[in-house]
């Protein structure tokens, strides 16, 4: 079976968009002696630098997507695609399926690893930073809570949903409080605009290097949100007129003084 290394497209394939020569797309590419091929964003691949790609994009536990990841194009590809187009073999579909399914487990369902015992353990009261873990409250035969925020054992005698009392464990709030202002390059007239915010659909904290448009999309939720004035960028278009690189028309959204906490439904 060939390797990552050895594949190479069928130039007899015709439902392939070949690239020859030397080309502003190869972006991935490597292998200049093999054939590449345009993915459905525009930019050239090679079966092996699209798998070395993907496999990079997957090694980040925050990560489930596959996007592109050329400058200024945030195009995402579908599983299907890049099965097609990376020629993946039995064992890289699912190595990739696994590694998509870990990451958006821990994404998404509020998994993280028991520092008593490393054993994985949900969140299921997103309101309280405290969690339980059952591994190592019946070994200890004691009742066993770390913080979710620090990953230490949990010190804090009451719910919090800010910090605990281990040192370190620094409050979102308080970066939402610290954090210096972020310096737009292309959106004109958002001054003072911290430059993290809380997600507000599920409290996530994101921050904005201060390039491209005033649009962020959460890592955590996914939600597409205007870092400026805080509302979802659905929200945000509908109060015209509307431009992705000027300020909102309600301006500029104060400092958050608490987290939103997503609903479970």
């Amino acid at each position: 079976m060939a390797s990552s290394s050895e594949k190479r497209y069928n130039p007899q394939d015709r439902t392939l968009t070949f690239v020859d020569g030397e080309d502003e797309l190869d972006f991935l590419c490597k292998d200049f002696k093999s054939l590449r091929a345009k993915m459905s964003c525009g930019h050239a691949v090679t079966p092996m630098s699209l798998t070395d790609h993907c496999r990079r994009l997957l090694d980040d536990e925050k990560q489930c997507r596959f996007v592109c990841g050329l400058p200024k194009c945030d195009a995402e590809w579908s599983f299907e695609e890049v099965r097609k187009m990376a020629l993946l073999t039995p064992e890289e579909v699912k190595e990739f399926e696994d590694k998509r399914f870990r990451n958006a487990a821990k994404q998404h369902l509020g998994i993280r690893e028991c520092p008593g015992c490393k054993s994985r353990v949900m969140r299921t009261d997103l309101s309280d930073l405290s969690v339980r873990c059952t591994v190592c409250t019946a070994r200890k035969k004691t009742l066993y809570k770390f913080c979710w925020q620090c990953l230490r054992e949990w010190k804090s005698p009451a719910l919090r949903t800010d910090s605990c009392d281990n040192e370190g464990c620094q409050s979102s709030l308080e970066t939402l409080k610290t954090c210096g202002d972020v310096v737009f390059k292309e959106v004109k007239g958002a001054t003072g605009c911290p430059s993290i915010r809380a997600c507000p659909t599920c409290g996530m904290l994101v921050v904005h290097n201060g390039t491209r448009c005033k649009n962020v999309v959460c890592s955590q939720c996914k939600v597409s949100f205007c870092f400026v004035c805080l509302k979802t960028t659905t929200e945000c278009q509908k109060i015209q007129p509307y431009s992705y690189f000027d300020v909102c028309s309600s301006g500029v959204a104060p400092r958050q003084t608490s987290i939103p906490v997503r609903q479970i439904r």
